[in-house]
């Protein structure tokens, strides 16, 4: 079941089509991750998807139906522009939001300190926000976001400003969130953490709607004759690859854990895999081999590239 859904949304500012017949498909329970360029048009869809501002047409379903204002406290949604008071102090703020959201007093003042504790930020429960990092910040914005335990999840940017040991924990958060039941939403630059954590993807350039689909069925796609050859130590890898240039290039070198000499390399057009086995073989002691899958990053700047090519025609 799907929990959200975009029907041929469209939003125009002035004379600048910043939305054009976007349709997409959320699957509850999974994270699915909005992408695009700068200026492509992914902050205003959330925008949208938060009833903050209104498509000038096309429709937008929550669970099944016309999503309305009441379906906005289900949602929790972290902006790319944080937004915390600086003279107030950390624990009163994040419970006053708490609150907003529907919370106790007492019930949000419990939940807070143990999220405070797991984020490692108790110790500023009394400091005013304005004495914050930037990181512990997002932090707090983080914690308030899914403290009222919504089932839709939206980060913009959410890694943005994060070290890796931060981000690295914030990653292990949405998959836990996901996990007991939220669906999540983010939209990131970061391709490294759409291959960790996404299941599905839409990339956005231009206002459209370029590509979607499964990530890691994509990065199969997108594989595009890309192999790992590996051979023993003993191998000249530079032989190989003068041997091996007219049926593959894009050559690269490597070593594994057992320290075997690893070549990866990209077919030409025509090359046959059984044809590049069978010449690997006859130059090295050839101890395996596996297909590549592309990066979300080729993935998206190849994505890029076409969309933008195919505009100029």
């Amino acid at each position: 079941m799907n929990i959200l859904e975009t029907h041929d949304v469209c939003k125009v500012y002035g004379d600048r089509k910043v939305l054009d017949d976007i349709s997409v498909s959320v699957p509850e329970g999974t994270v699915y991750g909005l992408l695009g360029p700068n200026g492509a048009g992914k902050t205003t869809l959330i925008r949208i998807i938060n009833h903050i501002t209104a498509p000038d047409s096309g429709t937008v379903l929550f669970n099944g139906r016309q999503l309305t204002q009441d379906d906005v406290a289900h949602i929790g949604y972290l902006p790319e522009e944080r937004g915390l008071y600086k003279k107030m102090k950390v624990g009163d703020q994040a419970v006053f939001f708490a609150r907003l959201k529907g919370l106790s007093k007492q019930e949000a003042t419990r939940q807070l300190h143990d999220w405070f504790d797991k984020f490692d930020i108790a110790a500023w429960w009394d400091r005013k926000v304005e004495e914050l990092s930037k990181g512990m910040a997002q932090k707090v914005q983080f914690i308030v976001t899914v403290l009222h335990k919504p089932s839709l999840l939206i980060f913009d940017e959410p890694f943005s400003g994060f070290d890796p040991i931060n981000a690295n924990l914030l990653r292990d958060e949405i998959i836990k969130l996901k996990n007991d039941g939220a669906t999540v939403i983010f939209s990131t630059h970061n391709m490294a953490s759409v291959e960790e954590i996404c299941d599905n993807i839409t990339l956005i350039n231009g206002g459209r709607n370029i590509l979607t689909g499964n990530v890691q069925r994509l990065r199969r796609e997108y594989a595009d004759g890309r192999f790992k050859l590996v051979f023993d130590q003993s191998t000249d890898l530079r032989a190989v690859m003068e041997q091996l240039q007219p049926m593959a290039n894009c050559f690269n070198t490597s070593t594994d854990k057992r320290d075997r000499n690893v070549l990866a390399l990209k077919l030409t057009n025509g090359a046959t895999l059984h044809d590049l086995i069978d010449k690997a073989n006859s130059l090295g002691s050839l101890r395996g081999f596996e297909e590549v899958e592309a990066s979300m990053n080729d993935i998206f700047i190849n994505a890029v590239g076409a969309a933008q090519n195919n505009q100029m025609i």
